[in-house]
């Protein structure tokens, strides 16, 4: 036997604040701790039955909401284990906007799962291994269990079908209303080719009081503020979009004027009138009707635009102008004056109409029944959804609804392969994973077996939502019973439970995007292989001084 040599203790790798821990015991298991925590929290979010989350920012807004992607933006998470996890639901919300939440519960699972192994003594070499391993299977199984795909070309009934599920998750009970609105909006922005389509072409446009029946789409851009001018109705317009300030510029040397009679006096500021006058006559004169102006308009400018029967709107965010700019056809021009044919745009009614108690500016096509209406007439380019509710908290929330409903459908263009919903795609391949495992020699079968149960947490997750524990249980138990017969791949969690707690997701029409599932559980295993591949956390002091300001990571969306 070998003796232990006693080490020196006064070896001073680090600056004075480092912090190093490392070992199974106290970096990886702190780990696999920090993001189960993380995990748990969103976990009692997760489904049609989830619950809120009521968080209060570093800013002090409020925020009510079930959607994972909004609960891990805004609670800053400092743990770096924890931080990879939701770095990869990141990933998942910017690639298919739906199954933030998935990705979170699976690799916390996984980790929960692996955490037994380590203590056992497998190396985390052997569980990333068979981990790996695991998710090569799910994804090719994953591909067998398509049921059916989204006929091409889109119909409304096809899109509200799918789209379902998705809405439902966040707003149970809205999903009906919520789905048919988006399938329109989207269906009256489709290009000829769909893969040519924008999810930044659907807008929402929130409008406090009344109630979500009373939400419509219109095929155009809706503004919450009145245009500026006593103009408030124009059809059939050419639109000019200016970036400058609709007033005389100033010069930027200061001058001093000696007036010496009475003539001089009145005469002072005519020609600046007459030069304004000359401007706004030419842009007259060329046939413009409305103006959309980016900045400010001046007293004089808006004097000389009523005279003339211009309709002046002021959109201050620049991302709207561009946007008005697209759907007019409008060149923005940065000087005043009169724009060229190609420069100016069309519209083909721009009125101010009253929803609720709010005066908005509506830029719009023709709808069907309006004189000179023309089937053919090309597409608009932007669709606008005009939602209504009781409070500002769950209007935000019907956004993000709609913002993941027509985000499925960018995810349903680029493959429109359905799988069943409801827990049922991930139980089946937890019993075919299991299967693979039992087959497997060498240690890391166990890693694999792991896994599959690991999938058993959605399932498991929604049935404890919507029914509790002890009845998810028992949920559980009867969908493994049905799986296991022949042409039991369909069932999943009855959510309502008006038999046993089960159903065939198939017949209910509960289908989810097969992409949005297979990026799921690779990120999930990724951020998981992530987690169990580090050994040691070595921390520095954080620096002292102001701290940087943090730009928030939606910064551009208005």
């Amino acid at each position: 036997m070998s003796l232990k040599v006693p080490k020196a203790n006064d070896i001073q790798l680090f600056k004075d604040g480092y912090k190093h821990l490392q070992g199974i015991e106290d970096a990886v298991l702190r780990n696999i701790k920090a993001v189960s925590e993380l995990s748990d929290l969103v976990r009692t979010s997760f489904g049609p039955n989830g619950r809120n989350k009521l968080i209060i920012n570093h800013l002090g807004r409020l925020f009510v909401t079930s959607d994972a992607a909004t609960i891990i933006r805004e609670i800053e998470v400092v743990h770096p284990a924890a931080k990879l996890l939701v770095m990869a639901s990141q990933a998942q919300e910017s690639e298919m906007g739906d199954s933030t939440n998935m990705v979170i519960i699976l690799a916390g699972e996984l980790l929960k799962k692996s955490e037994n192994l380590l203590v056992m003594g497998l190396h985390p070499s052997e569980v990333i291994k068979g981990y790996e391993l695991a998710c090569a299977k799910a994804l090719a199984e994953l591909e067998n269990l398509s049921t059916s795909s989204l006929p091409s070309p889109f119909t409304q009934e096809s899109l509200i079908t799918a789209l379902k599920p998705a809405i439902a998750s966040k707003q149970y009970g809205y999903e009906d209303t919520l789905s048919s609105l988006v399938a329109e909006a989207a269906l009256a922005v489709m290009p000829k080719n769909p893969k040519n389509f924008n999810v930044d072409n659907v807008r929402v446009v929130k409008i406090m009081g009344g109630s979500l029946s009373g939400s419509k789409v219109i095929q155009g851009m809706v503004f919450g503020r009145e245009p500026e001018g006593i103009i408030k109705k124009v059809s059939g317009a050419k639109v000019a979009v200016f970036t400058c300030a609709l007033d005389i510029a100033q010069t930027e040397t200061k001058g001093t004027v000696l007036l010496k009679n009475a003539d001089e006096m009145l005469n002072f500021t005519r020609g600046e009138e007459q030069q304004l006058e000359r401007i706004f006559k030419e842009i007259a004169d060329s046939g413009i009707k409305v103006i959309i102006a980016g900045s400010s308009v001046g007293d004089l400018a808006l004097h000389y635009l009523n005279r003339f029967n211009i309709a002046v709107l002021k959109v201050l965010s620049k991302f709207d102008l561009r946007r008005v700019a697209r759907v007019a056809n409008a060149t923005p021009l940065a000087r005043v004056g009169a724009p060229t044919p190609e420069e100016a745009g069309y519209v083909d009614i721009f009125e101010t109409t009253e929803i609720g108690g709010d005066r908005v500016t509506v830029l719009r096509q023709l709808a069907p029944g309006e004189d000179g209406y023309q089937r053919d007439a090309e597409k608009t380019r932007t669709a606008t959804i005009v939602l209504r509710g009781a409070t500002a908290n769950h209007l935000d929330d019907l956004e993000r609804a709609i913002d993941d409903g027509v985000n499925v459908i960018k995810s349903l263009i680029k493959d429109a392969r359905l799988v069943p919903g409801a827990g049922a795609t991930e139980l089946e391949l937890a019993k075919r994973i299991e299967v693979y495992g039992s087959g497997m020699r060498g240690l890391a079968q166990h890693a694999v077996k792991r896994y599959a149960t690991a999938l058993e947490v959605i399932p498991r997750t929604l049935a404890e939502n919507a029914l509790g524990g002890t009845e998810g249980n028992e949920v559980l138990s009867r969908l493994w019973a049905k799986h296991e017969q022949k042409g039991g791949e369909a069932w999943g969690v009855d959510i309502e439970a008006e038999q046993d707690g089960t159903l065939l997701a198939t017949d209910f029409k509960i289908l989810d995007p097969l992409a949005a599932k297979q990026w799921a559980i690779k990120l999930a295993t990724e951020a998981a292989v992530s987690v169990l591949s580090v050994d040691s956390i070595i921390m520095s002091k954080p620096a002292g001084g102001p701290k940087v300001p943090q730009q928030a990571s939606n910064w551009d969306e208005d």
